[in-house]
């Protein structure tokens, strides 16, 4: 998994802290906001060819909903 993450630490810690915790690691936080990025962003390649089979150029909520079956 790469290092790099789209997705900013912050909402990951209010997200984790929402749902129950009450103490997170710094690198609990890094961890999980790597795996939402890396699985946001194999959900969207499979969102585009699912509209590219489609015949589309647009990549509709049903592609992502279908991608993330």
């Amino acid at each position: 998994m790469r290092n790099i993450s789209i997705i900013s630490k912050a909402p990951v810690s209010r997200m984790l802290f929402k749902v129950g915790a009450q103490r997170v690691s710094r690198p609990a936080i890094s961890a999980l906001a790597q795996f939402l990025t890396q699985f946001a962003e194999d959900t969207a390649a499979r969102s585009i060819q699912i509209a590219r089979h489609s015949g589309r150029k647009t990549v509709l909520e049903e592609d992502v909903r279908l991608a993330v079956k």
